[in-house]
């Protein structure tokens, strides 16, 4: 216990350059009677040489395996489901060896028991989902591929020696191609895929053992009954000890993403306006900033969870039906809105140089914009307090009329743009000593008012994830949550579509449409492809 308390200690104390000094500085010394200590030197040769290169040897290979050992430490620390995983499977796979080490249990399954070993370790996943989903596929695919191949072999059986051979490859070639195509199918694909790959591989090996194998009936019923004892300890062990759900899963995730959409939204604006107002690391950091990107890449991440989700019994505050779907439309939605978040920071990284007065415009649009921001992030986080509780919000109601009512006057901000603002104030003068306007052309401005069109249409795809998260609320039968003192508000008016906002010049900008379910980044840029085709050759502020 010592040598093992001492080496947790420098697991976790000492770091890898420490090691090779302590490692390197052993050396050999001979205590003298007079109390002397004289250090062995040793001689240089060919050995000593060999030596010396095998000893670098071990010690790299020493430093390679500490590291290796740290890394799982530290993984195992961060991340302890999966530590708790490795366990489970080893308990599963030992409790199921006991069939090869009691006598009784051998006999009764006879040798194929290592099936059942090969069972757990393809079929034991992470979480409860998946496990059910490998387990049941499994079992359904062996229990249909067994049965079949009874059939067809009493069939080849009663038709003669001549056609047997011929019957069973015609029924091979047949259902093994019937299900490989079925695997395409969409429906038998999301769910019973590998069902259909375990009962290619079966059928195809009952049907060639019963061919050469007299007691096939036997062979069968083993190897079933093996992969059911698999299957059972896989799904009890995984159920009973330390269960991980991907619903629960997917559910953290849902609402994880939302607060990290909310962050970046507030980010991104703030930091572009920061010239106004100072910004702290901690509203306005880097990982904060990039938490969009999550949102964008968690498609798969969702799908996979919400497939597995379906097959997990009721837990917690999820039942058996939950609306596990609609967490995809949520998630959607979000990276609907991610996408707006991503066009804001191609817009903030704008490589076209503002000319000093387009800053008074900055200064022009910079309350609306926060208001409208501020209301739209809050709306989120009000969001993803509501999944997060699975309660009815009584204030997404008052937030989203907030929301709509700092758009308007986003909105007629754009309208009563002066045009002093994008014109400078100084005035070029010929070889006459006339005085001409400097003229400031349309696209040094368009990040300014692309970044506003942005806001609007975000705003919009906003109200598309409380329309999700409503019917969520819905279809999972929320309980109202408690009622605030906020005063409730109806939705006022939304910006029409299609409107023509002027600028108080010869320019006027629409408003866009709003895009429902952007999957693509361009697309999300046609705000600023819309400026653009104003402009048709020269256009410019005067």
């Amino acid at each position: 216990m010592t040598w093992i308390a001492l080496g947790l200690y420098l697991l976790n104390n000492l770091k890898a350059e420490d090691i090779k000094v302590l490692i390197w500085s052993v050396e050999w010394g001979i205590n003298v009677t007079d109390g002397t200590n004289n250090a062995s030197v040793p001689e240089s040769g060919l050995v000593d040489k060999a030596l010396l290169g095998l000893k670098g040897v071990v010690g790299g290979l020493v430093l390679k395996v500490w590291r290796f050992l740290v890394k799982a430490w530290k993984l195992g620390v961060a991340e302890p489901r999966k530590a708790i995983h490795a366990l489970k499977v080893g308990l599963a796979i030992s409790v199921v060896l006991l069939f090869y080490y009691m006598r009784s249990l051998y006999e009764g399954v006879g040798g194929n028991a290592m099936w059942a070993v090969m069972t757990v370790v393809v079929v034991f996943e992470s979480t409860v989902g998946a496990t059910l989903y490998k387990s049941i596929n499994r079992a359904a695919g062996t229990f249909l591929a067994g049965s079949l191949g009874l059939g067809v072999h009493c069939i080849s059986c009663k038709a003669g020696q001549n056609f047997e051979a011929i019957i069973t490859g015609t029924s091979v070639f047949l259902l093994a191609s019937a299900a490989t195509f079925s695997r395409f199918i969409p429906p038998v694909k999301s769910r019973f895929d590998y069902g259909a790959l375990i009962f290619i591989l079966t059928f195809s090996l009952v049907s060639i053992s019963g061919y050469r194998v007299e007691e096939l009936f036997e062979l069968a019923y083993d190897r079933l009954l093996t992969v059911g004892i698999g299957t059972f300890f896989c799904i009890l062990i995984s159920i009973l000890f330390y269960p991980n759900w991907a619903g629960q899963q997917l559910h953290c995730l849902i609402y994880n993403n939302l607060e990290k959409l909310a962050d970046s939204l507030d980010g991104y604006v703030l930091e572009y306006f920061k010239d106004n107002e100072a910004v702290t690391e901690d509203n306005c950091s880097t990982k904060q900033i990039n938490g969009y990107k999550c949102v964008l890449d968690s498609k798969a991440t969702e799908d996979n969870m919400a497939k597995f989700a379906r097959w997990e019994p009721a837990h917690g505050s999820f039942n058996f039906k939950h609306p596990w779907k609609q967490y995809l439309k949520i998630g959607a939605s979000m990276r609907s809105c991610a996408y707006c978040v991503e066009a804001l920071s191609a817009c903030m990284e704008s490589e076209i140089k503002m000319p000093a007065g387009i800053g008074n415009l900055k200064k022009h649009f910079s309350n609306a914009c926060k208001t409208t921001n501020k209301h739209s992030s809050n709306i989120l986080r009000e969001l993803a307090k509501t999944i997060k509780t699975m309660k009815k919000s009584s204030e997404i109601d008052s937030l989203v009329w907030e929301m709509n009512k700092a758009v308007q006057e986003l909105q007629k901000s754009l309208k009563s743009v002066p045009i002093w603002l994008v014109l400078p104030t100084s005035e070029a003068t010929d070889d006459d000593g006339k005085g001409e306007p400097i003229v400031a052309p349309l696209v040094e401005v368009l990040p300014v008012t692309t970044l506003v069109s942005l806001l609007i249409e975000n705003a919009a795809r906003i109200s598309g994830i409380v329309d999700a998260v409503n019917e969520l609320a819905v279809q999972a039968d929320m309980k109202p949550a408690p009622q605030g003192n906020k005063t409730q508000h109806q939705p006022g008016d939304k910006p029409s579509a299609g409107e023509k906002l002027p600028f108080n010049g010869n320019v006027t900008v629409t408003v866009p449409m709003p895009i429902a379910h952007c999957r693509m980044v361009p697309k999300i840029m046609k705000p600023m492809e819309a400026l653009r085709k104003i402009c048709v050759t020269e256009c410019c502020f005067y």
